[in-house]
């Protein structure tokens, strides 16, 4: 039986890869997406450098259509910037986009602590919440940026859940902490969001919802200021 040839013409792997429908299939999209966030977790991309559509089709073995599938997702999450006949690269923020997005976080976070401090229960929910500040001890005397990162991931899902607020959760996908996370990796600063990520388990626990909007925002608020200083320092 002779093959189909022509312009038209689709090989079986590539009916396989996109379903017969010339779009990439979504796992192909979502291990790029993944990928990209946690090279950016682990220090293995840092913000500024270029992300070469070729390369990254080699290296997470898709087609070129699934890089940029996940790179249209990752530029409305604020951590690719895409610009027109230019490769991709991860988005450098300066100090004003930094405070920008840590003003629209402040709150978020406050919202998302007060929602779940309102329907936490403790039969529901402690066991899990338990687990994820037990796993932020781990990095009482150390600095495991990637680590930290997973857990601090862990936490936000975990009161996130707790709030069972689902527009909440859509609205804190889409803020670009991402990028802020990876500039703002130091010691210091670990131990900042350390001791406030405390304080906002402990007013959860608590039940005083305006106790959890305070921790919530407070939080955000010392990051902020951390982070402005550190600026002021390399002026």
């Amino acid at each position: 039986m002779s093959r189909p040839s022509g312009p038209n013409a689709q090989t079986g792997a590539a009916r396989v890869k996109s379903g017969g429908t010339g779009k990439p299939a979504a796992g192909a999209s979502q291990r790029v997406y993944l990928g990209i966030l946690q090279g950016l977790e682990q220090n293995r991309l840092v913000p500024g450098q270029r992300l070469i559509e070729t390369e990254l089709a080699l290296q997470f073995g898709v087609g070129r259509n699934a890089v940029r599938e996940a790179m249209q997702r990752l530029s409305v999450r604020g951590v690719v910037d895409l610009k027109p006949n230019q490769s991709a690269s991860i988005r450098k923020l300066d100090l004003q986009e930094t405070i920008e997005i840590l003003d629209v976080a402040t709150e978020l976070t406050s919202l998302a602590v007060k929602v779940a401090t309102v329907k936490y229960e403790e039969k529901i929910h402690g066991a899990a919440f338990r687990a994820v500040m037990d796993s932020f001890a781990e990095y009482e005397n150390m600095q495991q940026p990637a680590e930290f990162s997973r857990t601090r991931r862990q936490f936000y899902r975990t009161l996130l859940t707790i709030g069972e607020n689902r527009e909440l959760q859509r609205l804190f996908m889409a803020v670009g902490v991402h990028v802020i996370y990876s500039q703002h990796q130091s010691y210091e600063l670990q131990q900042i969001r350390l001791e406030t990520y405390r304080d906002i388990y402990a007013a959860v626990c608590s039940g005083d919802a305006e106790a959890g909007a305070h921790a919530g925002r407070a939080h955000v608020e010392r990051e902020r200021d951390f982070i402005i200083q550190h600026y002021a320092s390399q002026a």
